[in-house]
């Protein structure tokens, strides 16, 4: 009977681990598929191809490996050397979509794609592995337009541990993040060693294009410094700010109030960009009630102290 169970319990276990192996198998040919069309420069079909498999098929077993281990569990471990593990095919997965996202240089999606490779522990335990990978999503994450997910990304990389092991790269982020203006003459001279030595990148090495992005996010970056500290600003102060002629500063602010990176308007006769907010009728009014308000508290302040002021004064004449 003991017998029975136990070959019973087998048969379950062969069968489960057949269809973890013939769903790795479809995935890797899949996964052919899509390189084939990468290498024609099917871009559409290989993004169709590509949405057809859901990421977060990769993390299904790990988190079902977490039960206890019952008996004959140890029977049938190895794939067959043929069938790529799980994680080498989530490897797979998001150097294809680098590839991918490279052709029209999606930054942050390139960016994500390399942080979910460097999230694989065979890779993150491996600093050989990881430090290239990292160096990397610093790079894109720079490269990538200012956005709520940028910032997340952004802030989240700032709190690695390992990326005091490159701390060029941290002072990289750390200027990108600190609102302050950034010399582009300056930052460029220090990184641009840096910049070069990235060649074994899968989309492509950072080229002229990513160069000419960087210097843009650079600019981007100084708009909105000078956003934060000034509601008023003259054209020509702004673009001294920024290092750029006034048709290069008026176009860059265009582009982000276009974009809705940025609020401003700009009064061409004047010659002034303003940054402030438009209220609506509501905001005005609480606005000016909140000043009047103020108002009426510093009226009574500067009462109180003339009049203790006042006693003071007829006491020392009394004396």
């Amino acid at each position: 009977e003991r017998l029975m169970k136990l070959l019973k319990s087998c048969r379950k276990l062969l069968l489960k681990h057949l269809a973890r192996w013939r769903r790795q198998r479809n995935l890797h040919s899949f996964w052919s598929r899509v390189r084939l069309c990468l290498d024609r420069q099917d871009y559409v079909r290989a993004q169709i191809l590509s949405r057809k498999i859901s990421p977060r098929v990769f993390d299904a077993d790990t988190s079902k490996d977490k039960r206890k281990p019952k008996e004959g569990d140890n029977m049938v471990q190895e794939a067959p050397a043929d069938v790529p593990s799980l994680l080498e095919l989530k490897r797979i997965y998001y150097e294809l979509m680098i590839r991918y996202y490279s052709h029209n240089n999606d930054y942050l999606e390139i960016c994500r794609c390399y942080k979910s490779i460097y999230e694989i522990p065979s890779i993150k335990e491996d600093p050989a592995k990881w430090t290239p990978i990292l160096r990397k999503i610093c790079w894109f994450l720079v490269l990538a337009p200012h956005d709520p997910m940028q910032s997340s990304l952004l802030n989240a990389t700032l709190e690695d541990k390992n990326l005091s092991e490159i701390p060029n790269f941290r002072l990289l982020l750390k200027q990108v993040v600190t609102m302050e203006v950034i010399q582009w003459t300056k930052l460029w001279e220090f990184f641009k060693d840096e910049y070069e030595n990235e060649k074994n990148l899968l989309g492509g090495a950072l080229g002229t294009k990513a160069a000419e992005d960087l210097k843009l996010r650079i600019i981007e970056h100084n708009i909105l410094v000078v956003s934060k500290y000034y509601s008023r600003i003259t054209l020509k102060r702004l673009a001294d700010l920024l290092c750029l002629s006034l048709q290069e500063a008026e176009k860059h602010i265009s582009d982000m109030v276009n974009s809705k990176a940025l609020i401003a308007k700009i009064d061409r006769p004047m010659g002034i960009v303003s940054f402030r907010t438009a209220q609506d009728s509501n905001g005005v009014l609480n606005s000016w009630a909140s000043n009047l308000e103020k108002l009426l508290d510093l009226v009574e302040k500067s009462c109180h102290q003339i009049h203790k002021e006042t006693m003071i004064h007829k006491a020392v004449l009394k004396a």
